[in-house]
């Protein structure tokens, strides 16, 4: 009996010693962070590029495929923010998709059957969808304290309209984060934070290992 009672000590610390520092998600504290200085510093990259908005529908490659550089929508600067990192979301939602095609609003909204690689990770409501399913779903709250950068925003702009972007370390006038988003001006960085009616808020490090 002592000795059984021995071994489980053992493997009990052993188990929290491979714990210690590692955060939800698979990823430590300081790996988590550093990702986040990543996405930033990708996010502020995208406001002095040059893009017009096009939402038209394109075929692209996968994984790893892009609408034409010089064009895209608020999706798109997302997509291209977490590519600078290495994080693939075109790969990561089809694939979510591919097995829990129910759960996403795109059979119901877009009246289609299966998955599609060209345009299911640039429409928010179903990045909305898996940034839930496999990240943080954060309260939506009207404390700008509690949207801190590299959180992802998404808003209804009325009408059915649905937007996105990323909060960056830069402070406007209100002395809160400012978003990084393209709204139809290209990605600019604004402090529009609760300038929209905000429907969902997110942190998301990658896919679990």
């Amino acid at each position: 009996m002592l000795v059984v009672t021995a071994v489980v000590l053992v493997l009990a610390t052993i188990g929290a010693t491979l714990l210690i520092g590692q955060a939800p998600g698979g990823r430590t504290a300081s790996s988590r962070a550093d990702l986040t200085r990543g996405l930033v510093a990708a996010a502020k990259e995208r406001a002095h590029v040059r893009v017009r908005y096009v939402a038209d529908y394109v075929r692209i490659p996968y994984p790893g495929g892009d609408v034409p550089a010089d064009t895209g929508t608020c999706t798109d600067e997302i997509i291209r923010i977490y590519r600078k990192v290495g994080i693939d979301l075109q790969k990561e939602v089809h694939e979510d998709m591919t097995q829990h095609f129910n759960e996403y609003p795109q059979q119901r909204r877009w009246s289609l059957s299966h998955p599609d690689p060209n345009i299911d990770h640039r429409r928010v409501p179903n990045l909305m969808v898996f940034f839930r399913r496999r990240g943080e779903n954060l309260s939506t709250t009207k404390d700008a304290r509690d949207y801190l950068p590299g959180d992802l925003v998404a808003w209804n702009l009325g009408s059915g309209v649905t937007h996105i972007g990323m909060v960056v370390d830069q402070k406007g006038l209100s002395s809160r984060y400012m978003v990084l988003h393209n709204i139809g001006r290209g990605p600019q960085i604004e402090d529009v934070l609760f300038d929209w009616l905000i429907i969902g808020h997110y942190r998301y490090y990658g896919p679990q290992h």
